[in-house]
């Protein structure tokens, strides 16, 4: 059995010539496919979707000579599809499926015989073709080597590591502005009140954790109707981020601070227009989100926002929590990336069917920074093309990372834990893409990046003979003064 991605090469008739790229799937041991388009040979392609061609009175006679022909799926194996085409003057079999394109098998022992290449291609794409390059169409078939390495990895990597670094040092300097309110009564009333952080004790951490579970599993059973629960949720979650981001660099500003009064509150013009510019961010995203162009540097922008929030709103209270938090997510990771697939009944990962839209579903889940794939590839058209980095392999590593920023301002440690738990953090998105070029298949980023904050932070506390402080969280009233 053998699912391999290609592309087909579609010329239109017009002056100058239009062309387009279409996915195909194909068994590479029936057929080698070129891998460059130099001296490819083009064939006229033959629309009959209107047959599944499993008998060869289906067909006028001399229809499909020397010609490359489209039928539909079902109803017969491809191999006999294949034989009955190649019987008749074919040179190529396309089969036209409306579901996902699955793997392309039968039982090659019996048609060693059909040797003309079979390929299965998106019956949408059929249709596409027609509407973009007309009824006279010609195509070929060729599958270009996967890129070692996807520069889009590198955009990647920097969002990341930029959000994390970020939200790490916005949480300490929420924490000095608590520390200072704590030392000067005067100050700690009003501090308190704006102070809008959450706590995760362990037994909160266990519950957060036991919840993403279920969470996962619903979606993998009733995406269809989830992912706009979903969808709706980012929105409002994500105007929410973006405004407390963008109110706290306006609130630096010492310009335009005039105030309005309404029911004996206050509140800053430039505010009122900042909200309404989030809400209007997050409305375009939701109506224009299918718009593969420009949509995902809206989702990034958004995405990031709500990173950052999350990782400066919620406070882990010490090193104790974090390793609760980030072990056992990571045992989720694995256990829905590696240990589902001998679950499931279609042998896939609950994870990355819930990540690409089970049974085909169109939407997509917004929890992702996705960025356009630089490298152009089959994968490209068929598969995934961009590159995607999860919400939690931002936040989850990233809460540690606050938690050491916090923990530098509590115990006037010069930054020493947040820079090596950020270094940490890089180091561990390097080996993560490392390990996915090698292995050429999606990584539960957690594994390496896990690892590699927890040891670092336990390595740095153990070298300054901190860990039992670290372990157990820093309180504001101990020893500190402004």
């Amino acid at each position: 059995v053998a699912a391999d991605a290609g592309i087909l090469h579609a010329s239109g008739s017009g002056v100058p010539p239009v062309t387009k790229d279409y996915c195909i799937i194909y068994n590479s041991n029936w057929v080698s496919l070129p891998k460059t388009l130099d001296n490819a040979t083009f064939w006229t392609l033959e629309n009959l979707t209107s047959t599944v061609l499993c008998s060869s009175a289906e067909v006028p006679s001399g229809i499909m000579k020397d010609k490359a022909v489209v039928v539909m799926r079902e109803n017969c194996t491809f191999l006999e599809k294949g034989r009955i085409a190649q019987s008749l003057g074919a040179k190529m079999l396309l089969i036209a499926s409306k579901s996902r394109l699955p793997a392309i098998s039968d039982n090659k022992t019996d048609f060693e015989d059909v040797t003309l290449p079979i390929a299965l291609i998106r019956y949408n794409d059929i249709v596409d073709m027609q509407l973009v390059l007309g009824n006279e169409v010609n195509v070929t078939l060729y599958s270009p080597p996967l890129p070692e390495f996807d520069y889009s990895m590198v955009v990647i990597f920097l969002i990341a590591v930029f959000t994390v670094a970020l939200g790490g040092y916005w949480s300490g300097v929420a924490e000095l502005e608590n520390l200072k309110a704590v030392a000067s009564p005067g100050e700690r009333e009003t501090r308190w009140k704006k102070e809008e952080n959450v706590t995760f004790t362990p037994v909160t951490v266990i519950l957060f954790v036991v919840i993403c579970c279920v969470m996962l599993v619903l979606l993998y059973f009733f995406y269809k109707w989830l992912v706009y629960v979903i969808i709706s949720v980012f929105c409002l979650a994500s105007a929410m981020s973006l405004y407390n981001c963008l109110a706290a660099l306006i609130g630096e500003i010492p310009f335009g601070q005039c105030r309005i009064t309404c029911s004996n509150k206050t509140i800053e013009v430039r505010l009122i227009f900042l909200a309404i510019f989030c809400i209007a961010a997050a409305v375009v995203w939701a109506v224009f989100r299918n718009e593969d162009r420009w949509a995902w540097i809206l989702q990034d922008i958004l995405g990031v926002a709500f990173c950052l929030n999350f990782i400066k709103t919620l406070k882990m209270p010490n090193f104790k929590s974090c390793v609760i938090l980030l072990g056992l997510l990571l045992l989720y990771d694995v256990f829905f990336v590696f240990i589902t697939p001998f679950i499931t009944k279609n042998g896939a990962s609950i994870m990355v069917e819930v990540a690409a839209g089970p049974f085909g579903n169109s939407e997509k889940l917004p929890v992702v920074i996705r960025v356009p794939r630089l490298e152009y590839s089959a994968s490209t058209l068929c598969d995934l093309p961009f590159s995607l980095l999860g919400f939690g392999d931002i936040i989850v590593p990233g809460l540690l990372v606050a938690y050491c920023r916090r923990f530098d301002v509590q115990t006037r440690s010069s930054s020493v834990y947040y820079i090596s738990c950020t270094i940490a953090y890089a180091v561990g998105m390097v080996l993560t893409f490392i390990v996915l070029a090698l292995m050429k298949m999606g990584q539960p980023a957690l594994l390496y990046l896990v690892p590699c904050t927890l040891i670092t932070s336990s390595l740095i506390a153990w070298r300054r003979k901190e860990m039992k402080k670290f372990w157990k969280g820093s309180s504001y009233q101990v020893g500190w003064r402004p």
